[in-house]
């Protein structure tokens, strides 16, 4: 009679629970191959993933600022300077600067820029400068390498020739021979990027299933016939008794757990060792701030540098930040050449930038330091000969 009775399962697990293995937010990041032209919101989505990078392309853009345009008629040059402090710019800004801003914030990440100069009714002077969404528009080549034309989506959705082209402004950085939209700065960046925030997404789920402790519990019951006939009692006798406990330990009370036989309690993750991070991160990082042109330390990273290599690094990125005034000054060029026209003056201007740190400022202080103490020291020279002559 008991050779076919089927036998109570043991204490075995009662359930398998499958854990999620987690992705980070920026999900349009994995899997993506380089094209041609790059993704715009792949661009945009690494500048919010990885703040150093937004912080380098901001600094990018503060230290390329500083414009003055000097024209030739005299008489126009205050009118010229209201108009470049005051125009309107849209979204409640005001100036030039807050054109050229936004302008290179879309030509750096964007790879391109596109804007438009907006005259008034009377056709007698410019009334605004805005800036365009470059996803927007595409750029038609003629037969000659000179020719160009920006085209743009009508209200049916069909691209088509924007009228008004003397009036459009259009910049690529850095263009290819083979592409007329130029290559964005965070081109040579998904890839990394994705291993980036594979490394802080893996870690953020290590701190959290480390930081807030899970618990295994194990009990073994003797080999007397009474506890192997009560193994899944006080099996669920000791799950109730420990979830009061670590509840009552929620509400800010202390309870002790106190239970009967051989019982183990392990803090579950404790024996597993958490994987250094710092080495890789900071690889990584090397490579992102790298193709930026920024000084590590501008961006507070305290990575070992001597003052010699201070120096060097910031006379390299004076480099950078004048070839991207280059690209920048045909764009200011138009937009007073119009200006100076429309009123009846002389178009031909010129276009000088401030300087982009102290830096220089200081060592031509010194240097006039030297020369006049110099100057200074030969003066009393003459004066004590001259003397001694009489």
């Amino acid at each position: 009679m008991g050779l076919f009775q089927k036998k109570e399962p043991g204490g075995g697990g009662l359930a398998v629970q499958l854990r999620e293995g987690g992705r980070h937010p920026f999900g349009a990041l994995d899997g993506y191959v380089p094209l041609r032209h790059g993704e715009i919101a792949i661009y945009r989505a690494i500048r919010e993933a990885v703040p150093i990078v937004d912080a380098a392309i901001w600094k990018l853009i503060r230290l390329t600022g500083g414009v003055t345009v000097t024209c030739r008629d005299k008489k126009a040059q205050d009118g010229l300077d209201w108009f470049l402090q005051h125009v309107n710019t849209g979204r409640g800004q005001r100036g030039l600067q807050s054109f050229l801003d936004c302008y290179l914030d879309s030509m750096l990440t964007c790879g391109r820029a596109v804007g438009e100069i907006v005259p008034d009714r009377r056709r007698t002077d410019i009334a605004a400068l805005l800036c365009g969404n470059v996803a927007d528009i595409e750029i038609k080549e003629g037969d000659s390498p000179l020719e160009f034309a920006i085209w743009g989506r009508d209200p049916g959705g069909m691209m088509r020739r924007l009228p008004r082209q003397e009036l459009l402004l259009f910049t690529p950085f850095q263009p290819e021979t083979d592409s007329p939209y130029g290559v964005s700065l965070l081109r040579s960046m998904p890839f990394l990027t994705e291993i980036l925030l594979k490394i802080y997404q893996a870690t953020g789920m290590n701190w959290e299933r480390m930081g807030n402790l899970r618990f295994a519990v194990v009990y073994r019951p003797g080999d007397t016939p009474m506890d192997q006939a009560l193994v899944q009692e006080r099996s669920r006798q000791i799950a109730r008794e420990w979830s009061a406990a670590m509840q009552a330990g929620k509400d800010g009370s202390v309870r002790d757990f106190v239970a009967v036989g051989d019982v183990d309690i392990k803090v579950i993750g404790a024996d597993n060792q958490v994987l250094d991070s710092e080495v890789p991160v900071r690889q990584i990082l090397e490579q992102l701030v790298a193709r930026t042109g920024i000084p590590p330390f501008l961006l507070g990273l305290t990575w070992s540098s001597t003052e010699r290599m201070s120096t060097q690094q910031a006379d390299m990125m004076t480099s950078e930040i004048t070839a991207i005034r280059r690209a920048l000054e045909p764009v200011v060029e138009r937009i007073c050449e119009l200006w100076l026209r429309l009123h009846g003056y002389d178009s031909r201007v010129e276009v000088d930038w401030q300087d982009i740190n102290l830096q220089d400022l200081v060592e031509e202080a010194r240097a006039q330091l030297y020369w006049e103490q110099a100057r200074s020291l030969e003066m009393d020279n003459d004066a004590r000969e001259k003397g001694e002559s009489v």
